[in-house]
C-alpha cells in the first residue's frame, strides 16, 4: 500500500536507474532465498541466514528505495519512445541527467 510513497525518485522506470536495478535484482534473489530457507528446518545456520535475509527484505523497502530515489543519478530519459528504440538499435548509451 505504501510502496508508491516509499519510492522518492522522479523517474519510475528501472531502465534508467542503474543502482535501483541492482538492488531490485538483489531483492529478487533475497525473496527466492527466503522461500528456500522457509522450507529448511528452523535450526542452526538456516535460522541465522533467514534473519539476515529478512532484515535485507525490510531494509530494501524502508531504506534502499527512499535513499536511492534521492541519491541516484538516473540516465537521460528519451524525448519519445521512437528516440529510445532508435537509440537501442544503434547501440548508443544515454548520458546521465543533469541535476
Amino acid at each position: 500500500f505504501f510502496l508508491p510513497w516509499l519510492d522518492t525518485s522522479k523517474i519510475r522506470s528501472a531502465v534508467y536507474r542503474p543502482w535501483y536495478k541492482l538492488f531490485f535484482w538483489l531483492f529478487v534473489a533475497d525473496a527466492i532465498l527466503l522461500g528456500w530457507l522457509g522450507s529448511q528446518p528452523a535450526e542452526g545456520v538456516y535460522t541465522t541466514a533467514a534473519q539476515f535475509a529478512t532484515l535485507f527484505y525490510f531494509l530494501f523497502f524502508l531504506v534502499a528505495m527512499p535513499v536511492l530515489g534521492l541519491v541516484e543519478t538516473p540516465r537521460r530519459i528519451p524525448n519519445s519512445i521512437t528516440e529510445a528504440v532508435l537509440e537501442k538499435q544503434s547501440g548508443k548509451t544515454a548520458a546521465p541527467v543533469e541535476a
